[in-house]
C-alpha cells in the first residue's frame, strides 16, 4: 500500500493538468449544449445529430494520435530527446494530413444525411452546423497532437491553460453568434460552429507558438521541421495508435448508432439523449485523464526498465477513479432533475433526460474501470485483443441487448442506455481481467531478467 500511495502522487502529478484540460474541452461541448437549448429542442436535436456524426470521425483521429503519447513517453523514458522530436515533426504532418481527410469527408457526408431517417426538422438544421465543425478538424487534430507531446513531455500546464482559454474564447463567441449579442447577426446553431472553429484555429496558433519557443522543450523540437517522413516513425504511429483508433471508435460508435435509434422516437428523445450524453462525456474526462497519465508512466517505467513500478501505478488509479466516478454517481442519483433543468425547460425534455442520467449513473463506476485498464494495457502497448474485446461488449452484446429492451419492450430511450450500461460493465470486466493476465506475464518477464 504504500508504494500505491507514493505512485498515486506522480500519477496525479501527471493527471490533474490532463484531467483539467480535458474536461475545459468537455465544457465547450457542454456550453454548446446549454446555450442552443436556450434556443430551442430543435436545434438542440440537431446538433446532437451533427456531433454523433462529428464525433465518430474526430474520436478515431483521437485514437491514432494516442500513439503520439505512448511512443514520446518511450523515448522520454530512455532519454532520447531527438527520437521524440522526430515522432512529434512526423505526428504534426500526419495529424494535418488526417484533419484535412477527415474534414472533406464529412463535407462529403452532408448531403446524404437524410438517409439516417431522423426528424425532417434535425435533417434541415444539421448540415451547416456540421460544415463549421468539420472544417474546425483541419486546427484541431494538429494541436491535440503537440497537447500530446507536451504530456508526454510531463510539461502539461501550458499547453492545459491554452486549452482553457480556447474554451473561455468559445463561450464568449457563442454568446454574440448565438444570440446576436453586441451587434452580432443572429446565426443560432450556425454562430456555435463558427465559435469552435475561431476558437480552435487560435488554439493552435498559440500552443504552437509556445512549443517552438519552450526552453524546456528545446532539446526535443525537431532540428529541421521540412524533411521527408521517417518511415519508421510513421509505421510505429500506425501500429500503436490504429488499434486505439479502433478501440474508441468501436466504443463511441455504439453512442452514435444509440443515437440514430434513438432519434426514431422524435426530438425530445434525441435531445435528452444528447445531454445524458453530454453529462456522461464530461464525467468520463476524469478517468480519461488519469488513464492516460497511466499509458505515459506505464511508458516511462518500460522505457528506463523499471517494471516493477507498473504494478502499484496502474491499481492506484484504478482507486482514484473509483472514488472520483463513484461521487459522480451517488451526485446523479439524487440530482439528476436539477441537472436535467439545467439544459432547458421543457418539462418532458428534463423529465426524460433526468432518467437518462440515473441510468448514466448506474455504469458510471465501470465506466472508469475500464478506462483505465484500457490505458494500462496501452502503456504496455497490448492493443490488439482489447480491441477484439471491445468490440464485442459493444457490438456484440450492448446494441442489440438496448435494442431489445427499446422496441421489443418498449422502454424507447431508457432501453438504449440500459444496453449501453450493461455493454460498459461487461467491458470493464474483460478488460480488466486481461490486465490482470499481462501484468503476470510482466512480472514472469521481469524474474527472467533478473535470474540472467
Amino acid at each position: 500500500m504504500p508504494s500505491v500511495l507514493r505512485e498515486n502522487k506522480g500519477t496525479l502529478a501527471l493527471a490533474l493538468p490532463i484531467m483539467v484540460g480535458h474536461v475545459s474541452q468537455m465544457l465547450l461541448g457542454l456550453a454548446d449544449t446549454v446555450m442552443i437549448g436556450r434556443v430551442g429542442t430543435m436545434e438542440l436535436a440537431a446538433a446532437a445529430f451533427a456531433n454523433v456524426i462529428f464525433n465518430t470521425f474526430f474520436v478515431a483521429a483521437i485514437g491514432l494520435l494516442v500513439a503520439v503519447s505512448v511512443n514520446t513517453a518511450y523515448e522520454h523514458g530512455a532519454k532520447r530527446d531527438q527520437e521524440a522530436a522526430e515522432i512529434l515533426r512526423n505526428s504534426l504532418f500526419i495529424a494535418l494530413f488526417i484533419g484535412l481527410s477527415l474534414a472533406l469527408i464529412l463535407c462529403a457526408l452532408k448531403p446524404l444525411l437524410y438517409i439516417f431517417k431522423q426528424p425532417e426538422s434535425v435533417t434541415i438544421l444539421a448540415p451547416k452546423y456540421l460544415f463549421w465543425l468539420a472544417i474546425s478538424l483541419i486546427p484541431a487534430v494538429p494541436a491535440l497532437t503537440v497537447k500530446s507531446f507536451c504530456e508526454a513531455k510531463n510539461q502539461p500546464w501550458v499547453v492545459f491553460w491554452v486549452m482553457l482559454g480556447g474554451v473561455a474564447l468559445n463561450i464568449a463567441l457563442n454568446y454574440v453568434l448565438i444570440f446576436g449579442n453586441l451587434g452580432f447577426p443572429r446565426l443560432e446553431l450556425v454562430g456555435a460552429g463558427v465559435a469552435t472553429f475561431i476558437s480552435r484555429m487560435i488554439v493552435l496558433l498559440v500552443i504552437f507558438y509556445y512549443l517552438t519557443q519552450s526552453k524546456k522543450l528545446a532539446s526535443s523540437l525537431p532540428k529541421k521541421w521540412i524533411s521527408r517522413l521517417n518511415k519508421e516513425k510513421v509505421t510505429s504511429l500506425f501500429k500503436v495508435g490504429s488499434p486505439t483508433a479502433g478501440q474508441l471508435t468501436i466504443a463511441f460508435g455504439s453512442f452514435s448508432i444509440t443515437a440514430l435509434l434513438i432519434g426514431q422516437f422524435g426530438n425530445t428523445a434525441l435531445a435528452a439523449h444528447q445531454i445524458a450524453l453530454t453529462c456522461t462525456a464530461l464525467i468520463f474526462m476524469f478517468p480519461l485523464g488519469i488513464g492516460m497519465a497511466v499509458s505515459i508512466r506505464v511508458g516511462h517505467s518500460i522505457g528506463s526498465e523499471e517494471a516493477k513500478t507498473c504494478h502499484p501505478i496502474i491499481w492506484g488509479a484504478q482507486i482514484i477513479s473509483f472514488l472520483i466516478t463513484g461521487f459522480f454517481a451517488i451526485s446523479l442519483i439524487l440530482f439528476s432533475p436539477a441537472a436535467a433543468r439545467g439544459f432547458s425547460t421543457d418539462p418532458n425534455l428534463v423529465e426524460l433526460s433526468a432518467s437518462l442520467l440515473k441510468i448514466v449513473a448506474l455504469f458510471l463506476i465501470f465506466d472508469g474501470a475500464q478506462a483505465i485498464s484500457m490505458s494500462a494495457l496501452r502503456g504496455l502497448r497490448d492493443v490488439i485483443v482489447p480491441t477484439v474485446l471491445i468490440f464485442f461488449s459493444y457490438w456484440v452484446f450492448a446494441i442489440p441487448f438496448g435494442a431489445l429492451f427499446a422496441f421489443k419492450l418498449d422502454f424507447g430511450a431508457r432501453g438504449l442506455w440500459v444496453g449501453l450500461a450493461a455493454g460498459l460493465a461487461l467491458g470493464a470486466l474483460l478488460l480488466t481481467a486481461r490486465l490482470i493476465q499481462q501484468l503476470r506475464k510482466l512480472v514472469g518477464l521481469a524474474s527472467e531478467s533478473i535470474q540472467k
